[in-house]
């Protein structure tokens, strides 16, 4: 069966800044309960898919810290089936199979750091900063916010993140990455290789999963374009929110 490095990208669960429309950035702001239901939703469902991670990389922000350790503490406390079959179709899991998985907390994984407008609403902003609110509310342009990072900054630390995991890991890893919706469009340009990010829509606990095989990755023949060494498993994939 053919071996892949697996790279689960998992959004945070519902923040109380979610709740309030706040303009969150690298603040800090904590799950709320429906947060933590879903993240508990989210675990049950990975469980059953047996997608436990050998490595796990997360922001360190709050509410992608309480993401991670309430999915960490699921898998570590929750009996597995006896038996359920692994998403590669290769092999079945047992509980006996689930391994503490190495952990680290990466900056480059925080949310996009956004100045003087951390932990605002629109409205506040509006109130506090109305001649820029002005400006971003009639040009499609960027238009640097007081404080904040540049795109090329986002961009460049995604690559940075990107770069390092691809460095570290191989074909058999499963790796876990939970982080933010505006940062997780940087990555995941980075990832494919674009020249441009582009908005990807993504709900709180949502997945964007991507296998590759790392043994052929820096080949630069016509493999780069063979669709079976480089793959798309799903993006917003948020069912188990459903019901």
């Amino acid at each position: 069966m053919h071996s892949f490095l697996k790279i689960l990208f998992i959004r945070h669960a519902q923040s109380t800044g979610n709740v309030e429309k706040r303009m969150q950035g690298q603040g800090d702001f904590p799950l709320t309960e429906t947060g933590r239901e879903q993240t508990e939703k989210l675990a049950r469902r990975l469980i059953t898919e047996g997608w436990s991670p050998s490595h796990v990389y997360s922001s360190p922000l709050a509410r992608t810290l309480e993401t991670t350790k309430i999915l960490l503490n699921c898998f570590q406390m929750a009996a597995l089936p006896a038996e359920i079959t692994d998403l590669t179709n290769s092999g079945l899991a047992t509980a006996s199979d689930f391994k503490q998985p190495v952990l680290e907390w990466a900056d480059e994984l925080m949310e996009h750091q956004n100045g003087v407008f951390r932990g605002l609403t629109w409205g506040e902003a509006q109130a506090q900063f109305p001649e820029l609110c002005q400006v971003l509310e009639r040009s499609p342009d960027w238009v640097r916010i007081p404080e904040a990072e540049t795109l090329e900054d986002a961009r460049s630390r995604s690559r940075q993140f990107i770069q390092r995991l691809l460095e570290r890991h191989q074909n058999g890893d499963r790796v876990w990455v939970v982080t933010h919706s505006w940062i997780l469009q940087h990555l995941i340009a980075e990832l494919l290789g674009t020249e441009r990010s582009w908005r990807i829509h993504s709900q709180n606990t949502a997945l964007f999963e991507f296998w590759i095989d790392h043994s052929r990755w820096q080949q630069s023949d016509q493999n780069r374009y063979n669709t079976d060494l480089w793959q798309i498993r799903r993006i917003n994939d948020h069912q188990h929110l459903q019901g």
